[in-house]
């Protein structure tokens, strides 16, 4: 079966780390027999550039037709001065909200290589592997009433924190199932002592889970203490599940516990399509860091491990995803290194594109 994936490099460093992860792509048509029917868009400040928008409708329709979306990074200066509603980065939410994109997968994997990097200690950090489920389509980033309004003489600026009991019941059955495949703990994260949405929250992942996963270990905490847990003693969890915004708040924080953003994938995930498999969007957690666009610096890793996650939930190749995985970590091991993570002695600096050269060798020597 052929395998639709649309390709959205975006702007800054985008297009540069989908090179690599284009050149992924063919080495598993060629080496592994997986067939993608790959078409490319633009999406950002790149469409906006071309189109006046920064999501074109005709990329919309085809986004919601195929398998899997991969995505590059939105945004740069040189939009900061355009209307909220036309930023680069008003594409990528169109994306998530239209295609109901509700579950944000956000892995913090901390490389045996990179535990050194982190500001925390290796023995807190070493081994680190847990999985942030963000709730991506509601909350305070989509709730009504919002904007900046006149009151009183003076400006006001709202947003407004909103949850229905359905919202969070999806998102902490996505959860629930992902902690079932890993060591099968959730730790739900709110703010239930102040917030009339924490309590909402709370009581409807409590009811989701004491219906249908007790075997499932859950948890609450309030989010601020989360943050401070995920400091002192971060493999304490498996899959923290969160609202938006404070799932937007902890997995930056979890990021930085594995040493570089470089290196962070997430995936997207919405309600199953006619064949089964969910409509997915799978981006790096990274930004389009237009410092240093161009110049052949970008860490690739993790937008080719974007990829990965696209090959083990919306094309069921598990066993690939985790090919791809590990030569990634032994070429990280091996002590190849793209400029965001030269702090070792001994190690080989590459450009963007060597890191890709090293990878591919470490898949061919994988076979």
């Amino acid at each position: 079966m052929t395998n639709t994936l649309l390709i959205l490099p975006g702007d800054g460093i985008g297009p540069e780390v989908m090179a690599e992860v284009t050149r992924i792509i063919d080495w598993f048509g060629a080496r592994r027999g997986l067939k993608f029917d790959v078409s490319e868009d633009l999406v950002g400040g790149a469409a906006y550039d071309v189109h006046g928008v920064p999501l074109a409708d005709a990329t919309m329709a085809r986004a919601q037709q195929v398998d899997a979306v991969l995505l590059g990074a939105v945004g740069g200066p040189k939009y900061d001065s355009l209307d909220f509603s036309v930023k680069p980065e008003r594409g990528l939410l169109r994306l998530r909200k239209e295609m109901d994109l509700f579950a944000n997968l956000r892995p913090a994997q901390c490389f045996d290589a990179l535990a050194d990097f982190s500001s925390l200690k290796r023995d807190v950090v070493a081994g680190l592997d847990i999985m942030i489920v963000r709730e991506l389509t509601s909350g305070v980033y989509f709730g009504e009433p919002r904007g900046i309004f006149e009151e009183n003489g003076q400006r006001v600026g709202i947003n407004t924190q909103r949850y229905t009991e359905s919202e969070i019941d999806r998102v902490a059955r996505a959860a629930f199932e992902l902690a079932r495949k890993r060591n099968n703990k959730v730790c739900s994260m709110e703010k239930a002592n102040v917030m009339e949405s924490g309590i909402l929250w709370r009581e409807v992942v409590q009811r989701v889970h004491d219906a249908d996963y007790p075997d499932v270990e859950l948890s609450h905490m309030y989010a601020d203490a989360g943050g401070m847990q995920l400091c002192r003693w971060p493999k304490q969890f498996d899959v923290i599940v969160t609202d938006n915004l404070f799932g937007d708040l902890l997995s930056d924080v979890a990021a930085m516990l594995t040493g570089s953003l470089g290196m962070l994938p997430s995936a997207s995930l919405g309600a199953p399509m006619a064949n089964g498999r969910p409509k997915a969007l799978y981006e790096p957690v990274h930004g389009s860091a237009p410092d240093i666009a161009g110049q052949g610096k970008a860490n690739p890793c993790a937008c080719i491990l974007s990829f990965a996650m696209a090959l083990r939930y919306s094309f069921d190749q598990g066993d690939e995803a985790t090919r791809l995985e590990q030569a990634v970590e032994k070429v990280l091991a091996d002590g190849v290194r793209t400029a965001d993570l030269m702090q070792a002695e001994g190690a080989t600096p590459v450009s963007t594109s060597g890191m890709g050269d090293a990878i591919l060798a470490a898949l061919d020597a994988s076979l």
